[in-house]
Protein backbone atom coordinates (compact mmCIF):
# COMPACT_ATOMS: atom_id res chain seq x y z
CA UNK A 1 0.00 0.00 0.00
CA UNK A 2 2.81 2.37 0.94
CA UNK A 3 4.65 1.53 -2.31
CA UNK A 4 1.52 2.27 -4.39
CA UNK A 5 0.96 5.57 -2.60
CA UNK A 6 4.61 6.54 -3.12
CA UNK A 7 4.31 5.74 -6.84
CA UNK A 8 1.18 7.89 -7.22
CA UNK A 9 2.84 10.81 -5.38
CA UNK A 10 5.92 10.49 -7.59
CA UNK A 11 3.83 10.54 -10.81
CA UNK A 12 1.87 13.58 -9.65
CA UNK A 13 5.11 15.36 -8.73
CA UNK A 14 6.70 14.61 -12.11
CA UNK A 15 3.58 15.73 -14.03
CA UNK A 16 3.26 18.95 -12.00
CA UNK A 17 6.94 19.74 -12.49
CA UNK A 18 6.70 19.16 -16.25
CA UNK A 19 3.73 21.48 -16.67
CA UNK A 20 5.29 24.17 -14.52
CA UNK A 21 8.55 24.23 -16.50
CA UNK A 22 9.10 27.04 -18.98
CA UNK A 23 9.23 24.83 -22.05
CA UNK A 24 9.51 26.06 -25.61
CA UNK A 25 13.26 26.61 -25.82
CA UNK A 26 12.87 30.30 -24.90
CA UNK A 27 11.46 31.06 -28.35
CA UNK A 28 9.05 33.74 -27.05
CA UNK A 29 11.89 35.70 -25.44
CA UNK A 30 13.80 36.21 -28.71
CA UNK A 31 13.43 39.45 -30.69
CA UNK A 32 13.31 37.41 -33.93
CA UNK A 33 12.58 33.74 -34.32
CA UNK A 34 11.83 31.46 -37.25
CA UNK A 35 9.94 28.29 -38.04
CA UNK A 36 8.00 26.39 -40.67
CA UNK A 37 4.41 25.32 -41.32
CA UNK A 38 2.21 22.73 -43.02
CA UNK A 39 -1.20 23.87 -44.30
CA UNK A 40 -4.47 22.31 -45.40
CA UNK A 41 -6.55 24.68 -47.53
CA UNK A 42 -10.17 24.71 -48.68
CA UNK A 43 -10.89 27.20 -51.48
CA UNK A 44 -14.09 28.53 -53.01
CA UNK A 45 -15.40 31.60 -54.85
CA UNK A 46 -18.10 34.03 -53.89
CA UNK A 47 -19.77 34.69 -57.26
CA UNK A 48 -21.69 37.80 -58.30
CA UNK A 49 -23.55 37.27 -61.58
CA UNK A 50 -24.45 39.72 -64.35
CA UNK A 51 -28.10 40.61 -64.90
CA UNK A 52 -28.25 38.63 -68.19
CA UNK A 53 -26.20 35.66 -66.99
CA UNK A 54 -28.72 33.04 -68.15
CA UNK A 55 -28.40 33.74 -71.90
CA UNK A 56 -27.59 30.78 -74.21
CA UNK A 57 -24.58 31.12 -76.51
CA UNK A 58 -24.42 30.53 -80.29
CA UNK A 59 -21.55 30.11 -82.72
CA UNK A 60 -20.88 32.94 -85.15
CA UNK A 61 -21.22 32.29 -88.86
CA UNK A 62 -17.49 31.64 -89.30
CA UNK A 63 -17.42 29.29 -86.28
CA UNK A 64 -14.42 31.02 -84.70
CA UNK A 65 -16.27 32.86 -81.94
CA UNK A 66 -19.67 33.07 -80.29
CA UNK A 67 -22.56 35.45 -79.85
CA UNK A 68 -25.67 35.74 -77.72
CA UNK A 69 -27.81 36.60 -80.76
CA UNK A 70 -29.25 33.68 -82.72
CA UNK A 71 -28.26 34.60 -86.28
CA UNK A 72 -28.39 31.06 -87.60
CA UNK A 73 -25.23 29.73 -85.98
CA UNK A 74 -25.08 26.47 -84.05
CA UNK A 75 -26.23 26.71 -80.44
CA UNK A 76 -23.34 26.06 -78.03
CA UNK A 77 -25.09 26.06 -74.65
CA UNK A 78 -28.56 25.93 -73.23
CA UNK A 79 -29.69 28.73 -70.84
CA UNK A 80 -27.89 28.69 -67.52
CA UNK A 81 -29.82 27.83 -64.38
CA UNK A 82 -27.03 28.02 -61.74
CA UNK A 83 -23.40 29.03 -61.23
CA UNK A 84 -21.72 27.81 -58.06
CA UNK A 85 -18.30 27.11 -56.57
CA UNK A 86 -17.86 23.81 -54.69
CA UNK A 87 -15.01 23.85 -52.15
CA UNK A 88 -11.76 22.31 -53.38
CA UNK A 89 -8.85 21.12 -51.24
CA UNK A 90 -5.19 22.05 -51.43
CA UNK A 91 -2.05 22.16 -49.33
CA UNK A 92 0.81 24.51 -48.60
CA UNK A 93 4.30 24.73 -47.11
CA UNK A 94 5.48 27.86 -45.36
CA UNK A 95 8.22 29.63 -43.47
CA UNK A 96 7.74 31.73 -40.31
CA UNK A 97 9.39 35.06 -39.50
CA UNK A 98 8.26 36.42 -36.11
CA UNK A 99 9.22 39.79 -34.59
CA UNK A 100 8.51 40.18 -30.87
CA UNK A 101 7.09 43.57 -29.87
CA UNK A 102 6.09 42.83 -26.29
CA UNK A 103 4.89 39.99 -24.10
CA UNK A 104 1.50 39.99 -25.82
CA UNK A 105 2.15 41.40 -29.31
CA UNK A 106 4.13 40.09 -32.30
CA UNK A 107 4.47 41.11 -35.94
CA UNK A 108 4.43 37.99 -38.05
CA UNK A 109 5.02 36.98 -41.67
CA UNK A 110 4.53 33.48 -43.05
CA UNK A 111 5.62 33.29 -46.73
CA UNK A 112 4.08 30.15 -48.23
CA UNK A 113 3.90 28.11 -51.41
CA UNK A 114 0.29 27.05 -52.02
CA UNK A 115 -0.95 24.31 -54.35
CA UNK A 116 -4.71 24.67 -54.74
CA UNK A 117 -7.20 24.29 -57.58
CA UNK A 118 -10.42 26.30 -57.75
CA UNK A 119 -13.67 25.23 -59.40
CA UNK A 120 -16.69 27.04 -60.83
CA UNK A 121 -19.64 24.84 -61.78
CA UNK A 122 -22.03 25.86 -64.58
CA UNK A 123 -25.40 24.11 -64.65
CA UNK A 124 -27.59 24.40 -67.75
CA UNK A 125 -31.22 23.71 -68.46
CA UNK A 126 -31.91 20.39 -70.15
CA UNK A 127 -32.31 20.64 -73.91
CA UNK A 128 -35.76 19.87 -75.33
CA UNK A 129 -36.03 16.38 -76.74
CA UNK A 130 -35.95 16.32 -80.53
CA UNK A 131 -36.89 13.38 -82.75
CA UNK A 132 -34.61 12.89 -85.78
CA UNK A 133 -36.26 13.09 -89.18
CA UNK A 134 -37.14 9.72 -90.62
CA UNK A 135 -34.91 8.76 -93.50
CA UNK A 136 -32.04 11.07 -92.58
CA UNK A 137 -28.78 10.39 -90.78
CA UNK A 138 -28.81 13.73 -88.94
CA UNK A 139 -29.02 13.33 -85.16
CA UNK A 140 -30.13 16.11 -82.81
CA UNK A 141 -27.30 18.00 -81.05
CA UNK A 142 -26.47 17.13 -77.46
CA UNK A 143 -25.66 19.62 -74.71
CA UNK A 144 -23.87 19.23 -71.39
CA UNK A 145 -26.07 20.05 -68.41
CA UNK A 146 -23.14 20.58 -66.02
CA UNK A 147 -19.60 21.84 -66.72
CA UNK A 148 -16.85 22.26 -64.11
CA UNK A 149 -14.17 24.79 -65.03
CA UNK A 150 -11.03 24.27 -62.96
CA UNK A 151 -8.49 27.03 -62.36
CA UNK A 152 -5.11 25.47 -61.58
CA UNK A 153 -2.99 27.71 -59.38
CA UNK A 154 0.41 27.56 -57.71
CA UNK A 155 0.53 30.59 -55.45
CA UNK A 156 3.39 32.28 -53.65
CA UNK A 157 1.82 34.18 -50.74
CA UNK A 158 3.34 36.75 -48.39
CA UNK A 159 1.08 37.42 -45.38
CA UNK A 160 1.85 40.14 -42.84
CA UNK A 161 -0.16 40.29 -39.63
CA UNK A 162 -0.38 41.27 -36.00
CA UNK A 163 -0.45 38.44 -33.46
CA UNK A 164 -2.16 39.29 -30.16
CA UNK A 165 -1.38 36.70 -27.47
CA UNK A 166 -2.93 35.89 -24.13
CA UNK A 167 -0.78 35.52 -21.05
CA UNK A 168 0.97 32.18 -20.94
CA UNK A 169 -0.62 29.54 -18.71
CA UNK A 170 2.03 26.91 -18.01
CA UNK A 171 2.70 25.51 -21.49
CA UNK A 172 -0.37 26.92 -23.23
CA UNK A 173 -1.24 30.27 -24.81
CA UNK A 174 -4.12 31.39 -27.08
CA UNK A 175 -3.84 34.07 -29.75
CA UNK A 176 -5.69 36.06 -32.41
CA UNK A 177 -4.13 36.99 -35.76
CA UNK A 178 -5.21 39.65 -38.26
CA UNK A 179 -3.64 41.23 -41.31
CA UNK A 180 -3.32 41.12 -45.10
CA UNK A 181 -1.47 39.08 -47.70
CA UNK A 182 -0.17 39.46 -51.24
CA UNK A 183 -0.69 36.49 -53.58
CA UNK A 184 1.12 35.83 -56.86
CA UNK A 185 0.41 32.95 -59.24
CA UNK A 186 3.71 31.38 -60.35
CA UNK A 187 2.17 28.55 -62.41
CA UNK A 188 3.30 28.10 -65.99
CA UNK A 189 1.42 30.21 -68.55
CA UNK A 190 0.97 27.03 -70.61
CA UNK A 191 -1.78 26.05 -68.17
CA UNK A 192 -3.83 29.06 -69.28
CA UNK A 193 -3.07 28.89 -73.01
CA UNK A 194 -6.26 28.20 -74.97
CA UNK A 195 -5.74 30.01 -78.26
CA UNK A 196 -7.48 28.19 -81.09
CA UNK A 197 -9.82 26.25 -78.80
CA UNK A 198 -13.55 26.11 -79.54
CA UNK A 199 -15.74 28.40 -77.38
CA UNK A 200 -16.97 25.52 -75.19
CA UNK A 201 -13.36 24.44 -74.49
CA UNK A 202 -12.02 27.86 -73.48
CA UNK A 203 -10.43 28.11 -70.04
CA UNK A 204 -11.56 30.16 -67.08
CA UNK A 205 -8.70 32.38 -65.90
CA UNK A 206 -7.82 34.36 -62.78
CA UNK A 207 -5.67 37.42 -62.29
CA UNK A 208 -2.10 36.50 -61.42
CA UNK A 209 -1.78 38.96 -58.51
CA UNK A 210 -4.20 40.12 -55.83
CA UNK A 211 -4.48 41.22 -52.19
CA UNK A 212 -6.54 39.62 -49.41
CA UNK A 213 -7.35 40.37 -45.82
CA UNK A 214 -7.32 37.56 -43.27
CA UNK A 215 -8.05 36.73 -39.66
CA UNK A 216 -7.65 33.66 -37.48
CA UNK A 217 -7.20 32.12 -34.07
CA UNK A 218 -4.72 29.62 -32.72
CA UNK A 219 -2.97 28.08 -29.71
CA UNK A 220 0.69 27.94 -28.78
CA UNK A 221 1.54 24.56 -27.22
CA UNK A 222 5.00 24.46 -25.65
CA UNK A 223 7.21 21.39 -25.72
CA UNK A 224 10.67 21.00 -24.26
CA UNK A 225 12.66 22.43 -27.17
CA UNK A 226 10.03 24.01 -29.46
CA UNK A 227 6.43 25.12 -29.66
CA UNK A 228 3.67 23.88 -31.97
CA UNK A 229 0.75 26.09 -32.94
CA UNK A 230 -2.46 24.76 -34.55
CA UNK A 231 -4.21 27.66 -36.29
CA UNK A 232 -7.48 28.25 -38.16
CA UNK A 233 -7.56 31.20 -40.55
CA UNK A 234 -10.01 32.69 -43.06
CA UNK A 235 -8.92 34.96 -45.91
CA UNK A 236 -10.97 36.92 -48.45
CA UNK A 237 -9.71 38.67 -51.58
CA UNK A 238 -10.13 42.44 -51.57
CA UNK A 239 -11.06 42.70 -55.25
CA UNK A 240 -12.35 40.72 -58.20
CA UNK A 241 -9.91 37.92 -59.14
CA UNK A 242 -11.60 36.89 -62.43
CA UNK A 243 -9.87 37.67 -65.71
CA UNK A 244 -12.71 39.05 -67.83
CA UNK A 245 -11.84 37.76 -71.27
CA UNK A 246 -14.64 37.24 -73.78
CA UNK A 247 -15.68 33.60 -73.19
CA UNK A 248 -18.96 31.80 -72.52
CA UNK A 249 -17.72 31.10 -68.98
CA UNK A 250 -16.39 34.54 -67.97
CA UNK A 251 -19.16 36.69 -69.47
CA UNK A 252 -22.04 35.58 -67.17
CA UNK A 253 -20.00 36.59 -64.08
CA UNK A 254 -19.73 40.15 -62.79
CA UNK A 255 -17.21 39.50 -59.97
CA UNK A 256 -15.58 36.63 -58.14
CA UNK A 257 -14.06 36.97 -54.67
CA UNK A 258 -11.76 34.19 -53.47
CA UNK A 259 -12.23 32.67 -50.01
CA UNK A 260 -9.67 30.48 -48.25
CA UNK A 261 -10.19 28.40 -45.14
CA UNK A 262 -6.78 27.32 -43.85
CA UNK A 263 -5.77 24.94 -41.07
CA UNK A 264 -2.07 25.21 -40.26
CA UNK A 265 0.46 23.59 -37.96
CA UNK A 266 3.39 25.86 -37.09
CA UNK A 267 6.65 24.64 -35.56
CA UNK A 268 8.92 27.28 -34.03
Amino acid sequence: MIKKLSLIISLVTITTTAFSQNWGGGVDDEDFHFGFSFQYISTEYKILKNADWRRPAFETANGNSFTYVNDGGRQITQPLKAISSPPSAGFGLGFVVNRRISENFDIRSTPSLIFSDRIIRYEYEAAPELTPDVGTSITPPTYQTSIDKKVQATMFEIPLGLKIKSNRLNNFRAYWLGGAKYSMDIASKKKTFDEGETPINKLLKNKRNYLSYETGIGFDLYFEYFKMSPEIKISYSMSDVLQHDNTVFANPIDKTKLRHFTFSLFFE
